[in-house]
């Protein structure tokens, strides 16, 4: 039976990296894997997942799921997965138990406040298997929190979805993330 997996991290710890790569291992086996992000994600083109290590990976939106046919893949990849909805988890929820296909996604557990995104809780509800991706703060203390930075400072205000990488985000320990303590 396949599995819904959760792979979460904090900004930084190479989410995308893995997903591209998890792909490519499909590839390389003769298997397709379908890779798909949130529409709204367009920091790296419309049809794009990118790294900050450099890896791009061709892809197609959530939002269009329901006109692909699954069964023509060996396994669904989402990026962005933070930015799901209820009702886009509870598809690929479906896609693994009544498709059995995996499905594997990879997203920020929560946002620069410290709550939960709608995506991310929902899948740390259903998922069958919720994995840490793990990264480091600046004090070298496991970063497990999502600092938003404006002006060299961490804020605590705004919308919970503002688009960005390291001009706008920094990965911190729980404590520096509390303290507003950049390096």
């Amino acid at each position: 039976m396949a599995k819904l997996y959760f792979r979460y991290g904090a900004m930084g710890s190479s989410k995308t990296a893995n997903a591209i790569m998890v792909q490519y291992n499909y590839m390389e086996r003769g298997q397709k894997a379908l890779m798909l992000k949130p529409r709204l994600d367009t920091r790296d083109g419309e049809r794009v997942v990118g790294s900050r290590s450099g890896l791009k990976a061709e892809c197609s939106f959530v939002e269009e799921l329901d006109e692909i046919d699954v069964k023509d893949y060996d396994c669904i990849i989402v990026d962005e997965a933070q930015f799901l909805k209820k009702q886009q988890v509870e598809k690929l929820v479906w896609i693994a138990d009544e498709m059995n296909v995996p499905v594997i996604c990879y997203g920020l557990r929560a946002d620069f406040q410290g709550n939960l995104f709608e995506g991310s809780m929902w899948l740390m509800a259903w998922a069958d298997a919720i994995e840490e991706i793990k990264t480091v703060c600046w004090c070298g203390r496991k970063a497990t929190m999502n600092a938003r930075i404006s002006n060299g400072r961490v804020v605590k205000k705004g919308e919970q979805i503002m688009l960005g990488g390291n001009e706008s985000y920094v990965a911190l320990c729980r404590r520096h993330w509390a303290n507003g303590e950049l390096n």
